[in-house]
């Protein structure tokens, strides 16, 4: 069963969502994250498909952060992300934050994929 806590979240999740425009040029970047690790996506809502996925996971940053629930692997996760976002040939994006508060490693994690730059 879900907390008030989750359930909170989700609906917040689905009232952002609904004012988010996303398109093939400009596709949806969606957070998700736990306590220990991030995961990132860039959706095309057109299509419904996922143009690129990466998580905390990888053994880029798990080298690096083998436990990635701190600040310094969310700014560090956020410019591996950036780079190879662009590797793939994706400069703009639409920030979804999935109903998380812009605070803390969300926000470190979008600091630090502008500053790879990505637009959103």
């Amino acid at each position: 069963m879900k907390s008030k806590k989750q359930l909170s979240r989700l609906k917040r999740h689905k009232r952002i969502k609904l004012r988010m425009r996303s398109s093939s040029e400009r596709p949806r970047l969606v957070v998700s994250r736990s306590l220990r690790n991030l995961t990132a996506q860039v959706v095309d809502d057109s299509k419904n498909i996922t143009m690129f996925s990466l998580s905390t996971h990888d053994a880029e940053i798990k080298t690096k952060f083998p436990a990635a629930g701190n600040l310094k692997a969310a700014q560090f996760f956020g410019e591996v992300f950036a780079r190879r976002v662009k590797e793939k040939g994706i400069s703009q994006v639409v920030f979804d934050r999935a109903g998380y508060l812009y605070h803390g490693r969300v926000k470190v994690f979008a600091e630090a994929l502008r500053k790879g730059g990505l637009v959103f």
